[in-house]
């Protein structure tokens, strides 16, 4: 008989639809409690949060807040198996706490700490079925480590679009184009130059001599240190640019590296208007500004009665 029984256990476990027949069920036994004890598991959760000093960036209301919101998202996970919900979820939550300061860690040791606080319910549930509770945690434990990823990885991946349009509008403030006055821009250039903000400087200034009508730029570089000469190529190009657009385009405060890389890359800088400093380059331009406001008659490549100081 005895034989017959162990022969039997032995059917069972080696059927692999029994046992996901019997992991769903004691995922659905999990489920159940998790939600008749959501009060005191969520409760027990946000206390816990507040006394490892995490989330201090927020109040106690709104940490239970959140918590009751991760809480059901996560046991909703975990009935359903999909995890488009709290991939959501987490997106919003991330959107919210990260301007916040919010830190990446905080947010995978508060998983964790809800991950915790569920298992030591279940070892307080069922304690007196060793057997029972290392089946149940065998199917809660992967479940748990996946939902642990996707808010990980959801909250990551905000961080990291948040950081990119700072960076984008950082690199928007360090190259503004000024308008000293009608037909005259300056483009004062501060920091290191990479290939992106390159192409970023050229793209913003050639917008505005079209929308301005620029017929002088002074591009400053005072403030540039060096320059490798993939960029010393984007600055000519970017001079060349400017001149098919009509403007012409003086550069002020090169230093001796720069002109070095300049001379290295093979730019003959007679081809291109330099002037020692930027008060030097402002009372150029006004002076090229004048003189092409004196010249009577049309000018080269213009139609004939057209007004260049206009």
């Amino acid at each position: 008989m005895d034989t017959k029984k162990s022969m039997s256990v032995s059917t069972r476990t080696s059927d692999p639809s029994a046992l996901t027949e019997s992991s769903a069920g004691l995922l659905r036994e999990l489920v159940a409690h998790l939600r008749q004890n959501r009060t005191q598991l969520r409760e027990e959760w946000a206390r816990r949060i507040t006394r490892a000093e995490l989330l201090t960036a927020m109040t106690e209301e709104e940490i239970f807040a959140e918590a009751t919101a991760v809480y059901d998202n996560y046991v909703e996970a975990l009935e359903t198996g999909t995890f488009e919900a709290l991939q959501a979820y987490s997106r919003r939550l991330s959107e919210r706490i990260i301007p916040r300061g919010v830190e990446t860690d905080e947010v995978v040791g508060i998983v964790l700490l809800l991950r915790d606080v569920l298992a030591r319910s279940l070892f307080t549930k069922y304690q007196d079925n060793v057997e029972k509770l290392n089946r149940i945690l065998d199917s809660y434990e992967p479940a748990a480590n996946r939902i642990a990823n996707t808010v990980a990885v959801g909250f990551v991946e905000e961080r990291e679009r948040i950081i990119r349009q700072q960076q984008e509008a950082i690199r928007e403030l360090s190259t503004p184009v000024l308008q000293v006055r009608e037909r005259l821009l300056i483009l004062p250039i501060i920091g290191v130059i990479d290939p992106q903000r390159a192409r970023q400087l050229t793209e913003q200034l050639l917008r505005a001599i079209r929308a301005n009508r620029a017929k002088v730029v002074v591009i400053d570089v005072t403030g540039v240190a060096a320059m490798d000469s993939g960029v010393a190529n984007h600055l000519v190009q970017t001079v060349e640019a400017s001149r098919l657009l009509g403007a012409t385009v003086i550069v002020t405060g090169l230093s001796p590296e720069i002109a070095q890389t300049l001379v290295t890359i093979g730019v003959d800088l007679s081809e291109m208007a330099t002037v020692g400093d930027l008060q030097g380059g402002i009372e150029e331009a006004e002076r090229l500004l004048a003189d092409r406001a004196a010249i009577p008659g049309p000018q080269p490549g213009r139609e004939p009665g057209t007004d260049l100081t206009r």
